[in-house]
């Protein structure tokens, strides 16, 4: 299906074309004439499947045919960096219409914070606003929502996994009961349903692949030990000189700069850099700019990146080390591949993480090929998959669960010391 299909207006189909859109995806195809009809929708979709356009291409339309007066739309999402994200793809899609908007976030300089504050009283028609640093202006009084019409929660499950649920709750208290919601998640967790029945109203449910990497990712893992790590991605570099784009992400920023360097060290001239949570804004967006260039041929992150982050052309993700949450591995995988390209994701597998990975591939109902070591790394740790066998439940007697004994023991109280001042 193409995006002429969905009868939107033509300043938009021109900046899609700009954009090089052509062919919607599942999602897109599903969730837009829905939302074009003004329906609440609740779409469960994995990362890199086109989630940002199926929720920014109705708000748009609506705009361009009802006309736009204060904040309209407000869209609520977990990190900075999906905020900015957005914004720059909501400022391509609006390029030939009259629509403005602004990306709200913390982390900032007061010279930011004054931006934003002039977004609101201005009356910026989109919002795109992480949750902590909104309900730090809404508490201010110059927020107003009155105009509101669209409300989009995007990477609903993270922010629910990041403790926003109350940010989120409250945040609702400011805004019409008349609106149109969406809520965009990558699972369909009982929480994301618990909520989704609080603020929508009567929505279309639209599940797409959940929990799987896209098709186009080759998935590869080799059984390392930690010493072997960095010789393993040396060795894999050299085996892709033609690569433009890697992703190397790691589950603690303490191994970021270790594993910069030792690249550094083992191929030289090769562009590396890494970037984790505890970079100011500025240098994390720089840093991702040139990635972005392929001035950076290699970043090394957190899980920072694995969520809400279209960077294009990435050749190869390669973790480090298996994420703790099997879905994480599928956000991690998801930076690669995107938007029906092609791309490769490799994974180091110590003997700790084999019960990790082995949740991973029953979560994407496939089993990853084990690579052999290059032999001058030395011996491969063995993949041994061991089942757990249930624990047997202790009993100590009734009404003595807790105890060791299940004897008739009288309880102990220690004697109230008397006191002698008088």
């Amino acid at each position: 299906m193409t995006f002429d299909e969905f009868n939107i207006d033509e300043t938009l189909l021109d900046a899609i074309s700009y954009m090089h859109f052509e062919k919607a995806s599942p999602i897109q195809e599903k969730a837009i004439p829905v939302a074009l009809e003004g329906r609440d929708v609740l779409a469960c979709a994995q990362t890199g499947t086109g989630k940002t356009a199926t929720f920014l291409l109705p708000i748009l339309q609506d705009l361009v045919k009802n006309g736009a007066h204060g904040t309209t739309s407000l869209v609520i999402v977990p990190t900075r960096e999906l905020a900015i994200q957005i914004d720059q793809e909501l400022q391509g899609f609006s390029y030939f219409t009259n629509t403005n908007s602004k990306a709200v976030y913390g982390g900032d300089k007061g010279k930011d914070w004054d931006e934003q504050k002039k977004a609101f009283t201005e009356g910026t028609n989109v919002i795109i606003a992480t949750p902590g640093r909104l309900i730090a202006h809404l508490r201010l009084g110059y927020v107003n929502f009155r105009h509101l019409r669209h409300l989009v929660l995007d990477e609903a499950d993270r922010m629910l996994d990041m403790g926003f649920i109350d940010d989120i709750r409250q945040i609702l208290s400011y805004v019409p009961a008349k609106r149109q919601t969406m809520m965009f998640s990558a699972t369909m967790a009982p929480e994301i349903q618990k909520l989704a029945k609080t603020i929508l109203n009567n929505p279309e449910t639209i599940q797409i692949a959940i929990a799987k990497p896209a098709e186009g990712v080759t998935q590869s893992a080799y059984m390392a030990h930690p010493h072997q790590k960095i010789g393993l991605i040396t060795h894999i570099l050299a085996q892709h000189p033609d690569f433009e784009s890697v992703l190397i992400f790691t589950s603690t920023k303490k191994n970021i700069s270790s594993i910069v360097s030792a690249i550094k060290r083992a191929i030289r001239g090769i562009q590396v850099e890494g970037i984790s949570s505890d970079f100011e804004q500025n240098d994390r967006e720089e840093v991702l700019l040139r990635f972005r260039a392929k001035q950076t041929k290699v970043l090394v992150a957190t899980d920072v990146l694995s969520r809400g982050i279209d960077i294009k052309g990435i050749n190869l993700v390669i973790n480090f080390d298996v994420p703790r949450d099997a879905a994480d591995y599928v956000h991690r995988v998801g930076r690669t591949a995107r938007a029906d390209a092609k791309g490769e994701a490799i994974t180091f597998i110590s003997e700790s993480d084999i019960p990790r990975f082995v949740r991973i591939e029953t979560l994407i109902e496939r089993s990853v090929d084990k690579l052999p070591l290059p032999p001058e790394l030395g011996e491969a740790p063995e993949w041994k998959v061991v089942e757990r066998k249930p624990r047997k439940k202790k009993f100590y007697g009734k009404g003595n669960r807790n105890k060791k004994s299940s004897g008739n023991h009288k309880p102990f109280f220690r004697k109230k010391k008397q006191n002698t001042e008088k």
